[in-house]
């Protein structure tokens, strides 16, 4: 399966998970055979590298950066089962119902 813009992946950095991103854009590199491929990385600060790289390497297969392995792997979310319908909500009972109303506002603050 091609990974293309806006896919998840995670990237291998010398065989072990690095981190996280998303392929913000890929575009020709003046090299034939070869793209810029712009990476979000999802990290805190936020992060953007562009990787110049061929069609194998943006489809995981692996390569070397100075030296040291790396490899993308495209994320596929996973499939969840069907959940059963979610009942409609009731409205809200305005009555004496036997419901009890907490303040947020009379909480202590952990400081």
């Amino acid at each position: 399966m091609a990974t293309e813009m806006n896919d998840l992946v995670l990237v291998h950095v010398d065989d072990k998970p690095g981190f996280f991103a998303r392929i913000e854009d890929i575009s020709p590199d003046f090299k034939p055979g070869w793209w810029q491929v712009k990476l979000l990385v999802l990290t805190t600060p936020l992060q953007v590298y562009t990787w110049i790289l061929d069609e194998g390497q943006i489809d995981g297969v692996p390569y070397t950066m100075g030296g040291t392995p790396i490899r993308l792997e495209k994320i596929i979310c996973p499939v969840k089962e069907e959940a059963p319908p979610v009942p409609p909500r009731k409205e809200p009972s305005h009555g004496t119902g036997g419901g009890k109303v907490v303040s947020l506002f009379g909480r202590k603050k952990d400081s």
